[in-house]
């Protein structure tokens, strides 16, 4: 049995094992077992519910998941600890085990897991996770922009991203992040977790973060790359980013249509220009104002009036 609450039993394991920490994968074991204990309620699961954990490392949460009933489906990148996982829990019918980047193996897993009892009721699906600093950011937006959305995600995550995530309008945090997030989930800090929480030890802070789904429709295609190009240049105006998205969009399309290849701008500035105030009029937002003042809502106002106006189709 490991003693996952003693950095000193944890190294003197790794050790045994042949195993040590590596730096690349942003490994820290949370070592503090009330903390553990708090992220895993918080996920507000019931039995025989699917939970994703990302970064199982040697299997302190894991433990948990599987104590409480949840189908786990853990994701390990390491492979000394992904043995290590299998040693202990490869007997539990309810674990799950992942192997390699789930950058990279995550769009392999199909989005929810049916009923083990009846295979017809549709359970709901959760996410848990101590993350890797260098990957967090980027895995909860590529699970977003890919319509996998889960019922609650409770993850650890540096501070600064957490902060960014649940950033409000006109805040200096404020950022396509913080837009993305907010579009399909209520965004909620939990508690602030010390360095000491940790070993190895981080050098900063980290935040536990719920993020609950709205249950809303899914934004149109138009509102990622929309919102991501109007926070692009965060001090010019509205106006001037929506103008080279507008502008970038049409042109692609029509590259695409007549087979053209390069860099050549096809659309006409005038054209652009009159677009861009249309769309800007009919949500009543203020050509001179910047993304940092917009509320998530009017990024997803701004989509469907895009799409609504079937831009590219006046092009044919």
């Amino acid at each position: 049995m490991i003693n996952y609450n003693s950095p000193f039993a944890l190294k003197a394991f790794l050790e045994q094992e042949g195993l040590g920490m590596r730096k690349k994968f942003g490994q820290n074991f949370l070592i503090n077992p009330q903390i553990r204990q708090s992220l895993v309620h918080s996920l507000n699961a019931m039995t025989a519910d699917e939970v994703w954990e990302i970064g199982p490392g040697l299997g302190a949460m894991t433990k948990l998941l599987l104590e409480k009933g949840f189908i786990v489906k853990a994701f390990e990148i390491d492979i000394g600890f992904i043995q290590i996982l299998k040693k202990i829990f490869s007997q539990d019918i309810n674990f799950i085990l992942i192997e390699g980047d789930i950058m990279k193996t995550w769009k392999e897993q199909p989005p929810l897991l049916l009923d083990r009892h009846t295979q017809l009721k549709r359970r709901e699906s959760f996410l848990l996770g101590n993350l890797p600093y260098n990957i967090a950011a980027a895995l909860i937006a590529d699970f977003i922009e890919n319509r996998r959305i889960f019922s609650r995600i409770v993850v650890t995550i540096q501070k600064e991203v957490a902060l960014r995530m649940a950033a409000r309008t006109g805040s200096p945090d404020y950022s396509s992040f913080s837009v993305l997030c907010a579009s399909v989930y209520n965004v909620k800090p939990l508690m602030l977790i010390g360095r000491d929480s940790f070993y190895p030890r981080p050098n900063v802070d980290s935040m536990g973060v719920l993020l609950e789904s709205k249950r809303n429709d899914s934004p149109p295609d138009t509102f990622y790359p929309l919102v991501r190009s109007l926070f692009s240049s965060r001090r010019k105006t509205i106006k001037n980013n929506l103008s080279v998205f507008l502008s970038s969009r049409i042109n692609e399309f029509l590259h695409n249509k007549m087979n053209i290849s390069g860099n050549i701008s096809l659309s006409s500035p005038l054209e652009v220009q009159e677009l861009c105030a249309a769309v800007l009029k009919e949500n009543s937002i203020n050509e001179k104002e910047r993304a940092e003042n917009l509320e998530p809502e009017a990024f997803l106002s701004l989509a469907k009036s895009i799409d609504n106006m079937r831009l590219l189709k006046k092009e044919c």
